[in-house]
């Protein structure tokens, strides 16, 4: 990182990634990049960084998380233009995470209901939502465990 005086502390990434609402998949589509924005949830345990996600059972994210399961990833929060009165002075206030990972699907019936939890949670503030066997039977949900991660921020 060029500028060593935004970079974000390991201590403070939970707290930007859960001030953020979208999450951002890159995947290598045989050179092409394919970018998809996404809900999420996010867990830490044991020192590991899990990123949760749903969406259908089928298209062009999941054939590709079939292909490749690695993957590049961006959150970013807080931005907000500062103008200047000279082109070249203009800046912005902004925090985001960048880094890569593994992408797995979730077929653990238990699992799959912690991570619609969790990303229902993020969206919502709302902890103690319930899911039926049907409605996780319904949905494709898959994983981020984080390889890499690296934070910067301009406040």
């Amino acid at each position: 990182m060029r500028r060593k005086d935004r970079k974000v502390v390991e201590s403070r990434f939970k707290e930007i990634i859960l001030a953020c609402h979208c999450c951002r998949l890159g995947f290598n589509d045989d050179g092409k990049i394919y970018i998809v924005p996404l809900n999420f949830g996010y867990h830490e345990e044991n020192n590991k960084q899990v990123f949760y996600f749903h969406g259908a059972a089928e298209g062009r994210k999941i054939e590709l998380i079939k292909k490749n399961k690695y993957v590049g990833f961006e959150l970013d929060t807080s931005y907000k233009l500062i103008t200047s009165n000279l082109p070249c002075n203009h800046s912005a206030i902004y925090q985001s995470i960048i880094g890569n990972g593994k992408v797995s699907f979730v077929e653990d019936e238990d699992e799959k209901k912690l991570a619609l939890r969790m990303i229902m949670e993020h969206s919502t503030g709302k902890k103690d939502w319930q899911f039926t066997d049907s409605m996780v039977s319904s949905v494709c949900v898959f994983k981020l465990e984080v390889l890499e991660i690296s934070g910067k921020e301009n406040l």
